[in-house]
């Protein structure tokens, strides 16, 4: 496992280069201008259009405009909006959260230009089940300027990207993510929950687009209206704290704080790196993916399904992404102090966790070395002290499993850009069922590692959705526990069903029809496979999901920029028709009709 998080450090350094985080900053304010800040017209048009007053059964495709909604915000309102913002808030602090409102509003921008562009090139020979994305678009793009082949074989290299997404934020991170916070809550083994997951997931996908738009067009709502409830009575608990914690935002984003107590710092640039990073994550802006999702849309007008892909990440980042981050901001939980002290300072000591020590501890004093030859220390083996009342009250009495961690300053972080590190380790149990000690890993280190304080804190680590689950308790004790886990198996059902269909498409367009049933068979599989539990880290957890959308963005910002002036001629057009009266909206029908997609049978 360490092999591979290095080489997913050592391409995501690449791939995530802060050149390219404005490269993608550029380009959404760039078709912001050019769109003549289009983002109105989502939040005003976009809004009408989802509510099916321009719905017709007789335009080509297989879903109306809210199911097609509901299908991509399914794919994006999810885990990334539970674990991403902690992940966001643990690494980069507050002021991540500025930079994730940055790439809600500018990605705004992103979604309807690369929607629009799909849809003005997606293939709707059968007009029931039609395909699109950005495969689609540089492949009919590059055959019109006489470059057929060239872009067949960039449609297949976008789809080697979307491939790799779909596996690991797609199905992997979200497998992880239900299976850690069913187990950190329930103690069910995540392999039970990955089975479970898979079968779930299974009984939706085969039944293709049709039935994954009527599944996300009741889930999708359902669970943003659940989630969102719950995070307004903590909020609503916590009313007078907001207005500073906005602010605390602002401030952060470029003049951070210092760490305290389990938040280890971070330079403005991390904060700009790890807000950008959750955010294109959580909302898929200029990812390609969206567009495939979109592509299913009864409409013959390719900008207004552009127009109301604009809502994503409104929905996804501005509402939704805020409000977990508030939660998390306003119960102190990014910052939160110690659940249990030690008698005495920890003492530091080379670790042989492979050579046979007891509790770690090198027999000659030499430490172990960790791939790069870098020497590892641990801690040694002390009694296990009792949780604090206030963390029993919260939580509850250690039960074993626990992940826990001390404050050490070592080698620089690559994660924080600063020294500061959590030399962690897992609470394990006796004979008799009982917490009893801790089982301590190793942290690797130039020089010995020193205490960050009194050396006598200890730490319980809350790795991705677990950290929202901890702020909604802190609040309301066992609110986290049952509804952050219930959204959390909604948000991870809804979103991998979504991006079982955009890997599905990649697989039509590089091997057609026949192998779409053994790509579900997979798809499937995997789910289990990724709850296995090897992913221990908020770290860990960033490498892998960042793969995913980063080899995307590569792929499509540039198939975004050639084809861009025909998605922003044909969106000057529709407007232009738009303000002549020229189109006209019939009488909305039902919001059940919508929902279930009666309007357009």
């Amino acid at each position: 496992m360490e092999k591979l998080m290095n080489l997913l450090d050592s391409v995501n350094g690449v791939i995530w280069h802060n050149y390219v985080l404005y490269i993608v900053l550029g380009v959404g304010v760039l078709f912001t201008f050019w769109s003549g800040i289009g983002q109105f017209r989502a939040l005003t048009h976009g809004v009408s259009v989802t509510r099916g007053k321009f719905d017709d059964p007789d335009d080509p495709g297989a879903i109306n405009h809210f199911q097609a909604l509901s299908a991509a915000l399914s794919a994006t309102v999810g885990l990334g909006n539970i674990a991403g913002v902690g992940v966001a808030v643990a690494l980069g602090g507050p002021g991540a959260i500025f930079w994730m409102w940055m790439v809600g509003i500018f990605g705004m921008a992103l979604k309807m230009t690369e929607v629009t562009q799909s849809m003005l090139f997606r293939n709707t020979e059968d007009p029931d089940n039609p395909h699109g994305g950005p495969m689609f678009v540089v492949k009919k793009g590059f055959e019109k300027w006489g470059f057929g082949a060239v872009g067949s074989v960039v449609g297949g290299i976008f789809v080697i990207t979307l491939l790799i997404s779909t596996i690991t934020g797609g199905n992997m991170f979200q497998a992880w993510s239900v299976g850690e916070i069913t187990e950190n809550y329930f103690k069910v083994p995540s392999i039970a929950t990955g089975i479970v997951l898979a079968g779930l997931v299974g009984m939706v996908i085969i039944g293709g687009i049709k039935r994954i738009g009527a599944v996300a067009g009741r889930v999708v709502p359902f669970m943003c209206v659940l989630y969102l409830a719950a995070a307004f009575v903590v909020l609503a608990m916590n009313i007078e704290v907001i207005p500073a914690m906005l602010k605390l935002i602002v401030v952060e984003a470029f003049n951070p704080s210092k760490a305290q107590g389990a938040f280890m710092g971070g330079t403005a640039g991390y904060a700009l790196l790890w807000g950008m990073k959750r955010a294109l994550f959580s909302s898929e802006s200029g990812q390609g993916s969206s567009p495939i999702a979109h592509s299913a849309a009864k409409t013959d007008e390719p900008v207004r399904e552009g127009v109301v892909a604009g809502l994503e990440p409104f929905i996804d980042t501005i509402v939704v992404c805020t409000l977990t981050a508030l939660v998390i901001l306003s119960t102190g939980t990014y910052n939160r102090g110690h659940e249990a002290e030690f008698a005495a300072p920890v003492n530091i000591i080379a670790a042989d966790l492979e050579g046979g020590g007891d509790d770690g501890k090198s027999p000659d004093g030499v430490p172990d070395t960790d791939d790069d030859g870098t020497p590892e220390w641990t801690i040694q083996g002390t009694a296990l002290p009792a949780r604090s009342a206030e963390a029993v009250r919260i939580a509850g009495a250690w039960s074993g499993g626990e992940d826990v961690f001390i404050v050490v300053n070592a080698d620089h972080n690559k994660n924080t850009g600063l020294n500061l590190h959590r030399l962690g380790g897992e609470v394990t149990t006796g004979a008799d069922g009982s917490a009893a000690a801790i089982k301590w890993g190793a942290i690797a280190s130039k020089e010995l590692p020193t205490l960050e304080g009194a050396g006598t804190e200890l730490y319980v680590d809350y790795p991705g959705p677990s950290l929202t689950g901890h702020a909604f308790d802190r609040a309301v004790p066992g609110l986290g526990k049952y509804l952050v886990t219930l959204a959390a198996w909604l948000f991870a059902i809804s979103t991998m069903i979504s991006w079982s269909y955009y890997g599905e498409q990649g697989v039509v367009y590089l091997f057609g029809d026949k192998a779409v049933l053994p790509y579900k068979l997979l798809y499937c599989i995997a789910i289990v496979i990724a709850a296995a539990g090897f992913i221990k880290t908020d770290a860990q957890l960033d490498a892998l999901t960042a793969l995913g959308t980063g080899v995307m963005l590569w792929a499509n910002i540039p198939i975004m920029l050639i084809f861009g002036p025909m998605a922003m001629k044909a969106y000057h057009s529709y407007m232009g028709k738009l303000k002549r009266g020229e189109l006209h909206p019939h009488a909305a029908p039902s919001i059940t009709d919508v929902m279930e997609g009666h309007d357009v049978e």
